[in-house]
């Protein structure tokens, strides 16, 4: 199939592109670097699929392209692009998230009404729709109330894909991705910074008591569960993509340590506002009806991507 994916030059997109042209799709990717502030990771990132005869490259805004010229000969439309992060998101930040993730995801929609082909439209919310969980699994059906401006912006996403859908017969599916990790993680994520401070033996900030439990999830899994999605029959439809299995922040931490062989300078900070206590997925919904299955254990993912780490930053002048 031909597919489109936005944000192809970020932490799951790339990886994303690189499987489905392996799996023998045709795959044009969209993305903003020129400016970026980690514009050597995602350059990095990059690299493989770049060099692909059957990828497109496209280093473009995607609030200032022909959305319908880019999805005219589109099967599918991966909508990964957008801003990330609690943290950033409130104050005048806020701005940028509503166009980054609202007003982007509506002229998607708007060009994916319009385009001839497409079979379908495969969404990337997050689990922040939920709030600040209790310690409870959250099924898709679970209240949805976020607790930063940020997980409102996804929540909009999805309700967005919804009314589209409901009146203009979008084909979409919404995938609620809970905390992923792994090599091409960005710099401003949890694990990725947490192990190039101990690379560097570098104060790390934790914020709270490092008692919050994370449901983590490998990137190869959540790639799986948007291969999936692309080919699964009912449209709009939400599913919520967990990992193999949950930790605490803590746990993550000790373990960074074992990886880096010394102990971490930890800085510790008060709790950040939005910042979720408790998430854990279930995943059950996913397993049954697009035979989801995770797979990487926390140990085996953070070692391959404490290795990336090693990589990109091991012989390179620090950023």
């Amino acid at each position: 199939m031909k597919i489109v994916i936005t944000g192809a030059a970020g932490f799951i997109g790339s990886h994303l592109s690189e499987a489905l042209l392996a799996s023998g799709h045709d795959v044009t990717g969209v993305d903003q670097i020129g400016a970026h502030p980690a514009k050597f990771v995602k350059e990095d990132n990059l690299k493989e699929a770049i060099r692909h005869p059957r990828f497109v490259w496209m280093p473009a805004d995607l609030l200032s392209i022909d959305l319908d010229a880019l999805f005219a000969d589109a099967d599918v439309v991966f909508h990964l692009a957008g801003i990330a992060g609690v943290r950033g998101s409130w104050g005048s930040s806020f701005k940028d998230y509503l166009h980054a993730n609202v007003l982007l995801t509506q002229n998607v929609l708007e060009a994916c009404k319009r385009a001839p082909r497409l079979k379908k439209l495969v969404y990337a919310s997050s689990s922040s729709v939920y709030g600040g969980g209790g310690g409870a699994y959250s099924s898709e059906d679970s209240p949805t109330r976020p607790i930063s401006p940020y997980g409102l912006t996804k929540l909009a996403g999805e309700q967005l894909c919804h009314v589209y859908h409901h009146e203009f017969g979008v084909p979409y599916t919404a995938l609620r991705f809970f905390t992923v990790y792994g090599p091409r993680q960005r710099p401003d994520m949890g694990f990725h910074r947490f192990m190039k401070a101990a690379l560097f033996d570098e104060p790390l900030p934790l914020y709270g008591n490092g008692e919050q439990t994370r449901d983590f999830t490998y990137v190869s899994d959540l790639v799986q569960a948007n291969v999936a999605a692309m080919t699964y029959g009912v449209h709009g439809t939400v599913f919520n993509v967990g990992g193999v299995e949950t930790a605490t922040v803590n746990d993550v931490l000790r373990r960074i340590e074992t990886l880096a062989g010394k102990p971490l300078r930890i800085e510790r900070l008060p709790e950040q506002p939005g910042d979720p206590f408790a998430t854990r997925a279930d995943v059950s919904l996913a397993r049954r009806e697009l035979g989801y299955a995770p797979a990487v254990s926390l140990e085996e993912g953070m070692a391959r991507q404490w290795a990336y780490i090693v990589r990109l930053y091991g012989s390179e002048v620090k950023p």
